[in-house]
Order: C-alpha cells, then sequence, then structure tokens
C-alpha cells in the first residue's frame, strides 16, 4: 500500500501549489520590466547635467518644498485624526476611516476640480485667490498625501492598544502627560512610516496639481509635472525628464527601505 506523500512547505512556512510561481513570476515581471525599460534610457553620460539644469532644479526644488510644507500640515491635522479614529468607538471609526478613505480611491484629477470648485473664483473660498498658485501646489498635495499618514498612524495606535495608557491615568498622569509619555512614542514607528509616505506620495502628485495649480515653471510646475511637459515637446529635454523620473524612482526605493526599516518586527 503506498504511503501519501505530505506537501512540503515554502520558506514562508506556508502550502502552496507550485504553478503559483508562474502568474506571480510574470505579475512581478509586468512591474519591473518598465522600470528596466525607463533605467535602459537614462544618459548616464549626462546625467549630472540633466538633474542640475536650471529647469530641473527649480522643478526639483519646488517638489522638494512644497512637499514638505504639505508633509508637516498633513502631521498637524493627521496625527490628531488619528488618534481620533483609533480611540474612537468601531462604527465612528469605520465612518471616519472610510471618509479619509476617500481621496485614495478618487482619480486625482477629481481632487483638482473639488479644490477648483472650492477655491475657485466662483467658490465659497474663491477670494483667497488660490488656484495656480505655490499654495495650490501644496494644498493639492495635501489633499492626496494626508490619507497615508492618517492610515500608517491609526494602524500604529491601534496595534500598540491602551493598556499602558490605563496603566498611566491610574498612576495619576493627566491626559496631556499620557499622550506625550505614552501614546506618541509607542506609536513613532508608524508615525516615522506615515510621514514618510506622506512626502512620497506628495513629491509625486500629478493629477489634482495640474488642475488645480496648472504648470508655470518656478511657481507650480513640480517634478512630475515637468516630466509630463518634457514629453509633450516643452519645458525641459527628455533627457532631463528621464532624469528626474529616476530620481522619483530612487526615492520610492528609498521610502520603502525606510518605511520597512521603522515596521516593528523588522529583522526578528
Amino acid at each position: 500500500m503506498t504511503r501519501a506523500r505530505s506537501p512540503r512547505s515554502t520558506a514562508g512556512g506556508g502550502f502552496l501549489p507550485r504553478w503559483l510561481a508562474v502568474p506571480a513570476g510574470l505579475g512581478l515581471l509586468f512591474l519591473l520590466v518598465p522600470l528596466t525599460a525607463l533605467i535602459a534610457r537614462v544618459q548616464w553620460a549626462t546625467l549630472f547635467e540633466d538633474v542640475t539644469s536650471a529647469a530641473a532644479l527649480s522643478a526639483l526644488g519646488l517638489s522638494l518644498g512644497t512637499g514638505a510644507v504639505a508633509t508637516v500640515v498633513c502631521g498637524v491635522v493627521g496625527i490628531p485624526l488619528a488618534l481620533l479614529i483609533a480611540r474612537s468607538g468601531d462604527r465612528t471609526a469605520a465612518v471616519l476611516r472610510a471618509l479619509v478613505t476617500v481621496p485614495l480611491v478618487l482619480p486625482p484629477m477629481v481632487g483638482g476640480v473639488a479644490l477648483l470648485y472650492l477655491f475657485g473664483r466662483t467658490g465659497p473660498l474663491g477670494p483667497l485667490g488660490l488656484p495656480f498658485t505655490t499654495t495650490a501646489v501644496v494644498l493639492a498635495q495635501v489633499f492626496v498625501a494626508l490619507p497615508f499618514l492618517v492610515l500608517a498612524v491609526e494602524g500604529a495606535l491601534r496595534s500598540t492598544g491602551v493598556g499602558f495608557e490605563r496603566t498611566a491615568a491610574s498612576l495619576g498622569a493627566s491626559r496631556a502627560t499620557i499622550l506625550r509619555r505614552v501614546t506618541l512614542p509607542l506609536a513613532a514607528p508608524g508615525i516615522v512610516a506615515g510621514v514618510v509616505l506622506c512626502f512620497a506620495r506628495a513629491i509625486g502628485e500629478f493629477g489634482a496639481t495640474a488642475l488645480f495649480a496648472g504648470n508655470r515653471p518656478g511657481v507650480t510646475q513640480t517634478m512630475p509635472l515637468a516630466i509630463y511637459t518634457a514629453f509633450n515637446g516643452a519645458g525641459v529635454s527628455q533627457g532631463t525628464a528621464v532624469a528626474l523620473s529616476l530620481l522619483l524612482l530612487v526615492t520610492a526605493i528609498a521610502v520603502l527601505l525606510l518605511v520597512r526599516g521603522w515596521r516593528p518586527g523588522v529583522g526578528r
């Protein structure tokens, strides 16, 4: 009587059919091959010159500056919002989380239209005169990047629980002290991850920025807009556009590595 062979586990300890490697490999190739094609088009001999051209430095500086400001704004309003969601009841938290997630599932152009109707000439905040200014770039970046920070921080806060907070409260600590000395330090990895993801999303924003802030060199033309403009035959050269694309790719990889390094439990 033959004895049935028990399946061998994979490296991760699971038991998966071997044929799954084929579609999984195709999916991985679909993600990596276009990036490889981009890297192959980089003009390495003129890379430094392309990245340091006046137009490229203008777009790069504007992206980094507005992205940093947008990240600060997201931190100021996003961390309290994450705290509110994490410490609310299940129903309230579900509603708030759904509202925060809306910008993630909306096409960025729709966010640009919404901001334009709010701050445009005929909008309720039209007298502020914000559209097609550098401030509009920041607002567009905040709109699309805020959910990344809120959801990352909220997840970290939920994972830490409230046990230590209750212990601190039983010892006489005030709510402000608990927040400062217990809650925020425990959620620090999630806060760092959220801030980094928020910044990366902000500097990569295109759709809402193009519609709400426009594409004025030195004023609203960020790196994604400069890249788009170059491939439409205006603005920076295509060599510079490819160099800026590579710079955004390197930034994305650095963000992933940094977020992984701050994830609780990594390396155990």
